[in-house]
């Protein structure tokens, strides 16, 4: 992926030119070009460009990216939940279930192809000269080009981790508003109960996490306030 994205001069993190990946002491490695001697985040509006900039971009059939199947990801995670209170544990179960049933339904309307699998401000960085930059790479896959929206949306209509301002500004960048979609809620719904599921993996020896969980869990159950969620 790394290298195709820089075939067309896209903004992203950069694989070293050598032959990899590698195994060191039993280990997979791969080796990357420093970006930034500092952690800086883009703002929302430079992640709406980027994500628009991926979407008018058709990835070469000899990349074989994997269809983008969100419902996998959930199932291979579900022995998170032994860590977790046996009620709380069911509710989650019976949520995927139900979010499988609607998502079954969706009527995406944007064109598919290949989507980053994971945009939001925290996967894309500035380098050191304030370029940014789109980073972790391995979710890429092909799929509804809805995905790459839906957790800014998330972020600010629920978590409040960004202004109106902030979203008006993705909005006007990327060109349309996943929330004005019927299907909007039936993503921001997935992903929270992927970030809790997967936050459910340390409950088991993680009292902070297993506190934030149930909390997550309380919140999705009743329809109550997520804005005390603690980023993870």
């Amino acid at each position: 992926m790394a290298r195709w994205l820089a075939e067309e001069n896209y903004p992203a993190t950069r694989a070293l030119d050598l032959d990899q990946p590698f195994e060191v002491g039993g280990y997979v490695a791969t080796l990357w070009e420093s970006a930034s001697e500092r952690e800086e985040y883009a703002s929302v509006a430079q992640v709406a460009d980027l994500i628009k900039r991926l979407h008018q971009l058709d990835a070469p059939s000899s990349l074989s990216l994997p269809n983008h199947e969100p419902f996998d990801k959930l199932d291979a995670q579900l022995g998170n939940l032994h860590n977790i209170d046996p009620v709380d544990a069911d509710f989650l179960h019976a949520r995927i279930d139900n979010l499988r049933s609607r998502y079954e339904m969706l009527d995406f309307v944007l064109r598919p192809g290949a989507i980053h699998g994971d945009a939001n401000v925290g996967n894309v960085i500035l380098d050191r000269h304030r370029t940014p930059l789109l980073i972790d790479l391995d979710s890429f896959a092909v799929g509804p080009r809805e995905w790459d929206l839906v957790q800014t949306a998330l972020f600010y209509e629920r978590f409040g981790w960004h202004t109106e301002e902030e979203y008006r500004q993705f909005v006007e960048v990327y060109g349309w508003d996943i929330m004005s979609w019927p299907g909007y809620p039936v993503l921001a719904d997935y992903r929270e109960v992927a970030m809790t599921l997967w936050l459910a993996r340390k409950a088991g020896t993680d009292e902070r996490a297993a506190a934030e969980v149930r909390k997550r869990v309380a919140a999705i159950r009743t329809g109550g306030d997520r804005r005390d969620w603690a980023p993870f």
